[in-house]
């Protein structure tokens, strides 16, 4: 409820910046923060590394849905992950689509996709590998 003499259309939305940590992969280390692309690149790593429904600090909305796909036919595999792929990222608000997928189906128990993420900060290409 809003205080007395307050009207809902006088409000206005706010975005708030999405300054975190920043990850160095290469060094399994954190140093300094990030934000912007590099912050939005850096999220979608997350989301796509953290599995779905696992972790309980974590919405229900948060990760991918990618464990049940191990010892599944590559081509069950293949027709499933795009859905899960967007469905896990279109959860962040600044992206605005997920698409361009590429399948690698080369390598024995691994399928290697990649897509582009579509954002209000900008595309970038994402490489993602599924162990099947």
């Amino acid at each position: 409820m809003l205080p007395a003499g307050l009207d809902i259309k006088s409000l206005e939305a706010v975005k708030q910046p999405s300054l975190q940590h920043k990850m160095n992969l290469s060094d399994s280390f954190i140093a300094g923060k990030c934000d912007g692309k590099e912050g939005l690149k850096q999220a979608v790593y997350k989301i796509l590394s953290t599995e779905r429904y696992e972790n309980v600090i974590y919405s229900r909305n948060y990760g991918v849905e990618m464990k049940d796909l191990f010892g599944q036919p590559v081509k069950t595999v293949v027709a499933l992950i795009e859905s899960r792929i967007k469905e896990a990222l279109l959860q962040d608000d600044r992206i605005t689509d997920v698409d361009s997928f590429i399948f690698d189906t080369s390598q024995k128990h691994k399928v290697s996709v990649t897509f582009t993420v579509h954002s209000e900060l900008g595309d970038f290409e994402v490489l993602k590998e599924v162990i099947v």
